[in-house]
């Protein structure tokens, strides 16, 4: 019988090579013109895309221009476009120069005795989930200061409650705002025991804590080690 001829690994290489080069050739004959579609909207997304960030960043640069200047302006009393100006840049795309056009608008409404706008313009800030936490809580901070006198205790306590704790940066200011809260409850045991903390914590400024010990002691909570001998 005769003897199949010998079949080699090069000539199976070659016809697998042949083999590929034949399926892509149908491929794209089949469906070149998709291919070279898809590839031009994605060369045009990347390159929309690094325009859009680069046209961003651009923006952003002239608008905290815009805001050294706006605070220039509101040192030197040229303050008639300012409130335009803060409402205009309160919506940049940039989260950092909305932030702070916001913050520079309720400040701005302080100085003009607007007090009802400030508000209004810290609440907006703590209600925007957008913001990074710290922003949002100094809006909390500065509105409850604000309309401190017009809230009820229980307000103040529930809305300061997670800032009010000695792990937290805003220990000091919600600290002492919700003590003064339980003093005005009635609640003189539990004012006394917070100010005492606020006494003892370090990290707490000396204003607050100088207040905390005066007020503690006159509770029964004395806390007038807390500062050392220079305290006594």
């Amino acid at each position: 019988m005769a003897q199949p001829p010998d079949i080699n690994e090069t000539f199976v290489r070659e016809v697998d090579e042949n083999l590929r080069r034949d399926q892509i050739e149908d491929f794209f004959k089949q469906n070149g013109v998709w291919v070279v579609v898809g590839l031009v909207l994605f060369l045009a997304a990347a390159g929309g895309m690094i325009w859009y960030q680069q046209h961003r960043e651009q923006r952003a640069q002239a608008q905290v221009e815009e805001l050294a200047q706006v605070y220039k302006d509101i040192g030197v009393g040229n303050t008639a476009k300012v409130p335009q100006q803060l409402e205009d840049l309160s919506h940049s795309g940039s989260k950092g120069v909305r932030a702070t056009a916001l913050f520079t608008r309720a400040a701005f409404a302080i100085q003009q005795n607007d007090v009802k706008s400030a508000i209004a313009t810290y609440k907006q800030i703590s209600e925007d989930s957008s913001f990074p936490q710290a922003y949002r809580d100094a809006a909390t901070i500065r509105q409850t200061g604000l309309e401190f006198d017009q809230l009820k205790p229980q307000q103040v306590i529930a809305r300061l409650e997670p800032l009010a704790k000695p792990d937290s940066p805003w220990f000091g200011s919600a600290g002492e705002m919700t003590a003064l809260a339980l003093l005005k409850d009635g609640k003189k045991q539990q004012a006394g025991q917070l100010f005492a903390a606020l006494a003892k914590n370090k990290d707490v400024p000396d204003s607050i804590r100088n207040r905390a010990i005066q007020i503690s002691g006159s509770l029964g909570a004395d806390a007038s080690a807390a500062l050392g001998p220079q305290a006594q």
